[in-house]
């Protein structure tokens, strides 16, 4: 009994030795824990980190998502409404997956929303790309489709940071929208009237099918005749909207026309019998016109056809008539006779032609002859005094000298019924 109770005795002491020793150990490892956690955080204060956020489940990426590559670029969307709009929805181009939505905030105008896109590297967009908020299936998610614009109009290239405007921005409709218009239509619109609307239309078409479809095809006829004139009335309408433009720049214009007419309006209104009874009087006129000329028909067609020679000749004359008539208002001095003014006198040139077996009285002596009733010496003994000029001989009245004496134009000489006149007898009055 003693050897049991000293061996239980030992185990107990070993088992008390086993445990101090392992509670000690257990109380170092913790305060050493301790310890390197308070200077973990001694650290932290000391030197700022920021740690990872974590707001929700939200923040964790969904499986399957598009790759944005190892360089994808970011891009803001302005809208008008997202909708339910989340982040990590995807964005497509073409309906391909090529980024991803990162946030989704308020505008800087509190009046749309800035989405925030992530795009692989790789796909390349035009700078002026649209976005639309679109929605995969009936119930299913919203996404935002990248557009790019037609061909031909695309420039530059939509670059990291770059911002697509509201103006480049658009959303499809919503379910919703579509099934709370088509409920006003059934409940508050015009669909329970229909029945009211097709028996009214029997009651007032019935029996009246021929008049019906005449009608149908005189509004064809003139569907078709605008047709053909669409052009005439688009330019009668350019025509109208330039007059509008034009009355609309005038306006002060006008409306001072319309001021000043009121007073002639006015004296118009107060002679309205004077106008009555002169359009009476215009009228009685025009039928005692009317009888006149109904009577006098035969006789004026017959005048008409009497004066038609007459007018046939002056228009035959031509410009003879007005060059006539310029020559009969200045005469006697034409255009052509004061061309043969010279200074102060006035120059006659006279040409006649005798018809072949005339007889010319007094007969004509040619230049250089002298006359048979001259003296021979008439020449040079007559000369005197006066100027070198033959003396008429005794018994001849002494005629005076006349400007012919120089005229260069010929003259005939003079014979009397005797004797003959010395210097007379000479041709255009100079000695022979």
């Amino acid at each position: 009994m003693k050897r049991g109770a000293e061996r239980s005795g030992r185990r107990r002491a070993s088992v008390r030795r086993s445990l101090l020793t392992t509670g000690g150990a257990a109380g170092l490892t913790v305060g050493g824990l301790l310890a390197l956690g308070l200077g973990f955080t001694l650290a932290l204060g000391a030197v700022t980190v920021d740690l990872p956020r974590f707001d929700g489940i939200e923040d964790l990426p969904l499986p399957g998502g598009a790759d944005l590559g190892d360089h994808p670029y970011t891009v803001t969307a302005e809208l008008q409404d997202v909708l339910s709009l989340v982040p990590h929805s995807a964005v497509k181009v073409n309906d391909v997956a090529v980024g991803r939505v990162t946030a989704v905030e308020l505008g800087r105008d509190d009046w749309s929303a800035r989405v925030t896109m992530r795009i692989n590297g790789e796909v390349r967009l035009p700078a002026d790309a649209t976005a639309r908020l679109e929605q995969s299936s009936l119930l299913g998610e919203k996404y935002v489709q990248l557009v790019a614009p037609g061909r031909g109009s695309a420039a530059g290239r939509l670059e990291d940071g770059a911002v697509i405007p509201v103006s480049r921005t658009s959303r499809n409709t919503e379910v919703e929208e579509v099934f709370g218009a088509l409920s006003l239509l059934l409940n508050g619109g015009g669909v329970n009237q229909l029945k009211t609307i097709t028996r009214e239309l029997n009651a007032a078409l019935g029996g009246r099918e021929p008049q019906v479809r005449s009608m149908l095809k005189r509004v064809d006829t003139l569907v078709t005749d605008l047709d053909d004139h669409r052009g005439d009335i688009t330019d009668a309408l350019d025509a109208v909207n330039r007059l509008s433009t034009t009355l609309a720049h005038r306006k002060d214009d006008v409306g001072t026309v319309l001021t000043d007419l009121s007073p002639g309006l006015k004296t118009l209104e107060k002679q309205r019998g004077s106008l009555l009874t002169m359009l009476r009087s215009l009228d009685t006129l025009s039928g005692v016109a009317v009888s006149t000329i109904d009577a006098s028909k035969d006789d004026m067609i017959a005048d008409l056809k009497a004066i038609a020679p007459v007018l046939k000749s002056l228009a035959d004359a031509g410009t003879d008539l007005p060059d006539s008539l310029e020559v009969l208002l200045t005469y006697p001095f034409t255009d052509e006779v004061m061309r043969g003014v010279k200074g102060d006198y006035l120059n006659v040139y006279l040409n006649m032609a005798a018809a072949p077996g005339t007889q010319v009285i007094p007969p004509l002596v040619p230049r250089g002859t002298p006359s048979p009733s001259a003296p021979a010496d008439g020449g040079t003994a007559a000369r005197g005094s006066n100027g070198g000029k033959a003396a008429p001989p005794s018994g001849t009245p002494s005629r005076q000298p006349s400007p012919d004496d120089s005229s260069p134009l010929p003259l005939p000489s003079v014979t009397g019924t005797g004797t003959a006149t010395g210097p007379a007898a000479t041709r255009g009055g100079e000695t022979g």
